[in-house]
């Protein structure tokens, strides 16, 4: 008879990891559900939502009758991801902990206990995403250590995993998990990929797991929750003062408490402005804001946009894109905002450039850009640098017509 195969399951506290967990035990898995805690402060209302969170899913564990074990991660977030936060903030940018905390936290720290430590076949989410792997397969990866030439042999064969999006669109969540490694993905089991939102919530409530439907989905900081982000952020960062200016004719419209407090496209909260104004530009030198009226100002449209090295899931990038240095794909910033059409261009550097068939709004450095071919997730690369936005493109052209009408009339006539 063959041995009963060990996952240990991330456990959250929600319902999709409580669901998860019920999957495996259903299919005859010897499971072990993980708690992970990772921020150990207060909320706004004085309350630590990590122990309720933690004994939601002891309270499961329990029903389900596997083991339940904790684990601390708060040093290696703070290290790893909060630190991060903290200085990607006062460069200007605005990144994404969400993105950060499964590349570092889960599918590396909590990925290596759940392997080593634990001693366990693979490890299980309750992510809304599915994987090129059969479940038999992800048991057939024995660990095998990174190549310790830089290059991999070229005759080697191999059969990357990939990434594809979950049967539920909606909340597919392949855009969070678009920087996780290729080995911890070989041994990674997702229960919830073929399922939707609605049935997750059904079969919860069939298995009585009536505490974890009730609680709202967590929205805010990746283990932080929802938080008033400016005062929040400033309880770690000091005030920089500065001023909101006008992109369009330099007027200092109001103060403001920090870049780092802002982020491009929302609404800038200037006193004494009926209408309302939207962030579009940061000066981290002189500390000034650029400011727009209108949500929809040329300003805040670009269509070009630079990544860092990029991180392909595969760990290659995709055959086409590396024969011809050219690819067409498309692309978000967003969790579930519209997929956009574009062409990548793979420098040397292993950063891409994407140019998108529309101009975007807000695209903000420090985000990461995600590439999607069909269904599969590629993976991601930090926004590192932006195109001109259309307002600027907008001034150039003008500028230039000015500039030959001028020409134009000061050139004499001939004399016939």
């Amino acid at each position: 008879m063959a041995l009963i195969k060990h996952v240990v399951c991330a456990m959250s506290g929600g319902v999709d990891s409580s669901v998860a967990a019920l999957l495996l035990k259903r299919r005859g898995y010897n499971v072990t559900g993980v708690f992970m805690r990772n921020w150990d402060s207060l909320d706004e209302k004085g309350v630590c939502t990590t122990e309720k969170d933690c004994e939601d899913a002891y309270r499961v564990c329990q029903s389900l009758d596997v083991p339940f074990h904790q684990v601390s991660y708060v040093k290696e977030y703070w290290h790893e991801v909060f630190s991060n936060l903290l200085k990607e903030y006062e460069r200007g940018r605005t990144p994404n902990p969400d993105i950060l905390c499964n590349k570092h936290i889960k599918f590396n720290h909590f990925h290596k206990y759940a392997i080593d430590t634990l001693g366990a076949d693979a490890m299980a989410t309750g992510h809304y995403a599915r994987t090129s792997q059969e479940d038999d397969e992800v048991f057939e990866q024995a660990h095998t250590a990174p190549p310790t030439t830089l290059f991999r042999d070229r005759f080697e064969i191999r059969n990357p995993v990939k990434l594809y999006k979950g049967a539920d669109l909606l909340k597919d969540q392949t855009f969070f998990l678009s920087q996780i490694p290729q080995q911890a993905l070989r041994q990674t089991m997702f229960p919830l990929a073929g399922l939707t939102k609605e049935f997750v919530k059904k079969m919860a409530a069939e298995a009585g797991f009536h505490h974890v439907l009730k609680k709202k989905e967590s929205m805010g900081i990746c283990f932080i929750g929802e938080r008033n982000f400016e005062n929040f952020i400033l309880e770690y960062l000091d005030p920089k003062p500065g001023n909101f200016v006008s992109i369009e004719d330099g007027t200092v419209m109001g103060t403001h408490k920090g870049w780092f407090t802002l982020t491009l496209g929302q609404r800038a909260r200037i006193g004494g402005q009926r209408d309302a104004w939207f962030v579009v530009d940061k000066d981290i030198v002189t500390g000034d804001v650029f400011v727009a009226p209108t949500t929809n100002h040329p300003a805040l449209f670009r269509d070009t946009v630079r990544t860092e090295r990029f991180h392909w899931v595969t760990e290659d990038p995709p055959p086409e894109l590396a024969r011809t240095q050219m690819m067409d794909c498309h692309f978000r910033f967003i969790h579930q905002m519209p997929l956009v059409a574009c062409t990548v261009t793979l420098n040397m550097d292993g950063s891409v450039w994407i140019l998108l068939s529309q101009p975007v709004r807000a695209l903000t450095p420090g985000q990461f850009a995600v590439l999607y071919k069909g269904d599969e997730c590629l993976g991601s690369g930090k926004i590192t640098q932006l195109g001109p936005s259309e307002f600027t493109l907008q001034k150039g052209r003008e500028r230039m017509v000015a500039a030959f009408q001028r020409k134009e009339q000061s050139t004499p006539e001939p004399d016939s």
